[in-house]
């Protein structure tokens, strides 16, 4: 039989998968390393089991120690799942931008969440930087890891991630390019993979309201840089340890939109579902097509798991209320959303004038479609207005037949066709379209399903 221990044995070993139609613009051979795979979902299981041996055998973590750290959820995962099996104790502090979800995540293995604002300096006492220092003094038998200063974060890309890179690539690797949050990943990757060939190239995509970028091309810390942001894992507010500026080549920024909006994108054209650092990575890939030829191979990070962002990313009214969500063209099989479920109200063309407009006031419609007495067929449509005025000159008309009164029938529309085009065909003379569904049922579009779907 074969089977790990515990789940710790499982932790590393993530594939090399190609990225496909997102990169088809790009000459190169573009690889994405899988991190969700990982137990935690996450690339941050790595230095988390590295960071807790490593303080274990320095004598910085015993038995019935409590676990402090703070982070913006996958470390505090990985390190939650460390916990469970070695039998620590873990609290959390995070900020309130991060994702519910990685909240609930954190809690459903025992740790203790506390939620500090996003939009205070890294030394004020509400920040989770300061809280967990606080933390860390005030509770008894306690050890904070610390992974933006504790250099086991790095050390485990660069005994695990970065040999695991080389290896699936034969070595033929040219570029990595990966998000900098703590710059443990980015860090230890790049220096075992220079140690092997000084050629790699290691890229890393920083965020707009980050010191990352400008620090690397001035070596000046501007504060003036600082301001909050939306984009979850990367980018800092000040300069970790574990960020070896002399690693990483060259700094890309990608804004919270571009970051955002490649996240949906993922999933949808390569069937990966990750999160909203990967997002960024790929948009500072794309951004940076032109430097790329034929015979490289670039391979880019997808640290964590799409799951951990349903409630923002991954969520339309979320996007939408940002300005992130673009406008997809509207079609008229969606113009039909509201009321798909219903069947299209018809007048036969034997009814009366009397029953058209009792079945008109019951369903409170202004337009409907006559078909002929089988139902088959459509042979014109009636009009609220228009069969107002005709009763108006001549009251003893309803008891005659619709055909009296029959105007032009609607056009049909493919389901495909757009907006303008629906509402091109609505005027004065003719105040609906039809358009069949993937059943062949009809269905009626009027104006207000146009303003519906624009406000």
């Amino acid at each position: 039989m074969h089977y790990y221990k515990n789940i710790l044995e499982t932790i590393g070993k993530t594939p090399l998968v190609k990225i496909n139609s997102l990169a088809k613009d790009i000459p190169a051979l573009v690889l994405a390393k899988i991190e969700t795979v990982n137990p935690g979902n996450s690339i941050k299981d790595r230095m988390a089991l590295k960071m807790v041996e490593d303080a274990e055998k320095q004598g910085k973590l015993k038995p019935g120690y409590t676990i402090i750290e703070g982070t913006s959820g996958n470390t505090g995962m990985g390190l939650a799942i460390v916990a469970v099996i070695k039998g620590y104790k873990c609290i959390f502090t995070t900020t309130d931008k991060q994702s519910k979800e990685k909240f609930d995540a954190l809690r459903a293995f025992g740790a203790e969440v506390i939620v500090c604002p996003t939009n205070v300096e890294p030394e004020d006492p509400r920040s989770y930087y300061s809280v967990s220092s606080r933390l860390e003094r005030e509770t008894p038998r306690s050890w904070k890891a610390n992974q933006y200063d504790n250099l086991s974060n790095s050390q485990a890309h660069y005994e695990q991630t970065g040999p695991e890179i080389w290896e699936q690539t034969e070595g033929k690797i040219t570029h990595f390019i990966c998000g900098v949050g703590t710059g443990g990943t980015i860090c230890g990757v790049g220096k075992f993979l220079k140690g092997k060939n000084p050629k790699v190239k290691i890229w890393g995509i920083d965020t707009y309201g980050s010191v990352f970028k400008k620090y690397k091309e001035t070596g000046i810390f501007d504060k003036n840089e600082i301001y909050p942001y939306i984009t979850e894992g990367i980018g800092e507010d000040f300069l970790p340890k574990n960020v070896d500026f002399s690693v990483i080549d060259h700094f890309e920024k990608v804004t919270d939109k571009e970051a955002a909006i490649m996240t949906r994108r993922i999933p949808r054209e390569e069937a990966i579902f990750v999160g909203n650092s990967s997002g960024a990575v790929m948009a500072g890939l794309l951004q940076m097509k032109d430097k790329f030829k034929k015979d490289d191979v670039v391979v880019v990070l997808f640290h964590d798991h799409g799951t951990r962002y349903l409630g923002k990313m991954f969520n339309d009214e979320w996007m939408s209320d940002r300005g992130f969500l673009t406008q997809e063209k509207i079609t008229a099989i969606q113009l039909i959303e509201r009321h798909k479920d219903k069947r299209l109200v018809t007048i036969k063309e034997n009814d009366t004038i009397h029953e058209a407009v009792k079945k008109m006031k019951k369903y409170n419609i202004s337009q409907v479609p006559v078909v002929s007495d089988n139902g088959e067929k459509v042979t014109g449509s009636l009009n609220d207005t228009e069969v107002f005025m005709k009763l108006i000159e001549n009251p003893k008309l309803g008891e005659e037949k619709v055909s009296r009164v029959i105007q032009a029938p609607f056009p049909f529309v493919g389901p495909e066709a757009s907006l303008e085009e629906v509402s091109q065909l609505i005027t004065q003379e003719n105040h609906a379209v039809l358009v069949k569904d993937a059943l062949g049922e009809s269905h009626i579009i009027t104006r207000q399903d146009i303003v519906e779907a624009l406000c």
